[in-house]
């Protein structure tokens, strides 16, 4: 592996701290982007029995906002309901926009990765073509500086791409995955702006 590496120049430590990036990346994403740890099942029915019961305080909030995604942007209705309904979609908005920062997180440098490997190993294709070259007028065709400079080039090129394609293909799940929580995410939102709105109107029709 030592020699691989150093049969591809110095273009191939840009490249391997791309792969460790990329790698980092990708295991922190797949475990945070979990559904169990972002849409965890059952907060919108505990939510919804605490309105039943008009048992909603700050220690359940406060518990409900540090759970999960999904429970930051619960809360933010909570708080605010006793809002108007504009209001509290509001309030919801704006959490739901810290959240999908959230959740995006790293997505911009794994996309990063996955556009610049590739012309990183151009950039040692084209290295070694030149040593190549160069070595053909200094060295008269001496056939081990040849190969040393098609080595570079292949190598590379090789590396450029592997580490890009699957950047590239879990850039793209990830975008979609993101999507899919968050939508996901909207919908119980919106069954909670529901439900304050027609607690906070039987409320006042019982007063």
């Amino acid at each position: 592996m030592l020699e691989l590496i150093k049969s591809g120049g110095w273009v191939m430590w840009p490249l391997i701290v791309c792969s460790i990036s990329a790698c980092a990346i990708i295991g922190e994403r797949l475990w945070s982007l979990q559904r169990r740890l972002v849409v965890p099942s059952g907060v919108l029915s505990n939510v919804q029995q605490w309105l039943e019961r008009g048992d909603i305080d700050g220690a359940k909030v406060g518990v409900l906002r540090r759970g999960s995604p999904l429970g930051r942007v619960l809360a933010a209705g909570l708080v605010n309901r006793n809002r108007d309904r504009g209001l509290i979609k509001e309030a919801i908005e704006d959490a739901g926009r810290h959240v999908a920062l959230d959740l995006e997180r790293y997505l911009n440098a794994l996309g990063t990765i996955a556009a610049v490997a590739p012309f990183l190993g151009l950039l040692g294709t084209v290295l070694g073509m030149i040593r190549m070259f160069a070595a053909l007028g200094a060295t008269a065709g001496d056939p081990a500086v040849l190969a040393r400079g098609i080595s570079q080039a292949l190598v590379t090129t090789a590396s450029g791409l592997t580490i890009a394609i699957p950047s590239l293909i879990f850039y793209r799940y990830f975008r979609a995955r993101v999507r899919e929580l968050l939508t996901d995410m909207e919908q119980q939102a919106l069954h909670l702006v529901d439900l304050l709105h027609s607690t906070a109107r039987a409320s006042r029709g019982a007063a």
